[in-house]
């Protein structure tokens, strides 16, 4: 096993007997120099990594009352169309071909690629959309399933956000911040929550790839930027070998695999005691949790014990490794076993051209699975206290990229307004917040900011997103930045 001791440093006057006149004078200026940083960080950076028996994170105890436990956040990479999705408007299908009016064409910002258009035909959705459940909300007719599970929903239809080209606006709904080195929001949870399982990372990460046109994901949006680097996303890949370099070489059995980490420890626990590194007790929990994860990963990962009547919920694809449906299944498993916060890309979205193709094979690609996650967690009592997102990172225009033409036209980037679904968590069930105008272009009631969106997670977590700081670089920093504001009326 291995060891837990959480007192990694030796007596100071054994550390200074341990000390040579020559290492004295050589580590001197730095040791002040490190005094000085210690003290202008406000000894918060050894206080975020140091690993001490159960993780309760550097909060300890929530701000307040949380109505979640757990978040799952669906993100459709490459960004839905909310004309095509959720946001009914009639206007669209009896002005479709004509122009789009002045009157909102100078109102938002436009992406390079449609610049050099002379024409901005409006569309209509490529299905039509219907009143669905007792709450009467709009949904595609392309999302049966979604829509069977409405009334679970509280659906926000007036978020926008400044961003108008995707790896920006992804790192920013992710981060807070549009350019990498940030914290994302689940190493953001972690950090101030902890974990409630000692045996599994607290952020997960999967992602699926659809059919359509999608975009570049990668590490940097789930990093954990000047934070701790445990606090980062751990990433759960399809197949046999869920997370990379956990496994035992052919050759080493798991008691040799635990004696080496020992060592390791032992080495790196000393190295900290000479330089004061505290990234250095980052790696030994990394260590530790990698060593914990050899068994934890395969069981929680292994759907063999899953009946087929919950397969069943998340549709055929499910039995497919990798899928939108399968990491939907985990993410529910995950959840059973408290991690904290999993992320799940569907990275398929992006139809600048070939729109009426690809944008119905993407919503059948995430409505099943959504659905079934939905009626699973809460035949199991579970969405109550686990808050589900589904979004992405903006929205699609009301008018064609490219000619109108047969099916070659697309949407194209639309910071200006977009939908977002919560489920469970605390929140309203069957309720609609937000209005945007007759042609889905700008927000017109209740706007909702992604730094927003940012604090209602965070608030529903029982975390004030103005309290839970880290200092870096001589000033305090926290995901909303110097933004945001809780939206209650989502709350039930």
């Amino acid at each position: 096993m291995v060891k837990r001791d959480a007192n990694h440093s030796r007596p100071h006057s054994e550390r200074t007997a341990a000390l040579s006149r020559r290492c004295f004078l050589g580590h001197a200026g730095a040791g002040l120099g490190s005094i000085a940083l210690y003290d202008l960080l406000d000894g918060s950076l050894a206080q975020a990594a140091e690993p001490a028996g159960a993780d309760l994170g550097v909060l300890q105890t929530p701000h307040h009352r949380a109505r979640a436990k757990r978040v799952i956040f669906l993100f459709m990479a490459g960004a839905p169309s909310q004309i095509e999705c959720f946001d009914h408007k009639p206007d669209l299908v009896r002005l479709h071909g004509t122009e789009a009016p002045d009157s909102i064409m100078g109102t938002q910002r436009l992406s390079t690629m449609v610049k050099g258009q002379t024409t901005f035909p409006l569309v209509a959705p490529i299905a039509p959309l219907s009143q669905r459940g007792a709450s009467g909300a709009w949904i595609s007719d392309l999302l049966p399933h979604m829509g069977s599970v409405i009334d679970e929903f509280t659906i926000i239809k007036s978020m926008y956000t400044e961003q108008v080209n995707h790896d920006p606006a992804i790192k920013f709904i992710q981060s807070g911040f549009q350019l990498a080195g940030r914290p994302s929001m689940g190493s953001w949870v972690h950090y101030g929550l902890g974990s409630d399982n000692a045996d599994l990372p607290s952020f997960i990460v999967m992602s699926s790839r659809g059919v359509g046109p999608g975009q570049n994901i990668n590490s940097e949006i789930w990093s954990s930027g000047f934070l701790p680097s445990h606090h980062g996303g751990v990433l759960f890949r399809p197949g046999d070998d869920p997370v990379l370099y956990v496994g035992n070489p052919d050759g080493i059995s798991s008691e040799a695999r635990g004696r080496a980490i020992d060592a390791i420890v032992d080495l790196a626990r000393a190295q900290h005691e000479q330089t004061g590194n505290t990234e250095i007790l980052s790696k030994i929990t990394q260590y530790e949790m990698a060593y914990r994860m050899q068994s934890s990963v395969p069981e929680a990962t292994d759907v063999g014990d899953e009946p087929d009547h919950v397969l069943e919920l998340y549709g055929e694809s499910v039995h497919t490794p990798g899928s939108f449906a399968r990491n939907c299944l985990l993410a529910r498993r995950l959840a059973e076993r408290e991690v904290k916060f999993v992320q799940l890309y569907h990275n398929a979205w992006d139809h600048h051209s070939g729109h009426p193709v690809f944008h119905p094979v993407s919503m059948r690609e995430v409505d099943q699975a959504t659905a079934g996650l939905i009626q699973d967690l809460k035949q199991r009592g579970l969405l109550e206290d686990t808050l589900v997102v589904w979004g992405a990172e903006f929205g699609r225009t009301c008018f064609a990229q490219g000619e109108l033409v047969g099916e070659n036209w697309g949407r194209d980037h639309h910071p200006g307004c977009f939908t977002y679904l919560m489920a469970g968590g605390g929140v309203k069930r069957g309720y609609s917040h937000g209005e945007t105008d007759d042609l889905s272009y700008n927000v017109v009631k209740d706007p909702v900011h992604v730094h927003d969106l940012q604090a209602t997670m965070m608030h529903a977590l029982g975390i004030d997103h103005e309290r839970l700081t880290f200092r870096y670089q001589g000033r305090d920093f926290r995901v909303t930045d110097v933004h945001g504001r809780v939206v209650h009326e989502l709350f039930a």
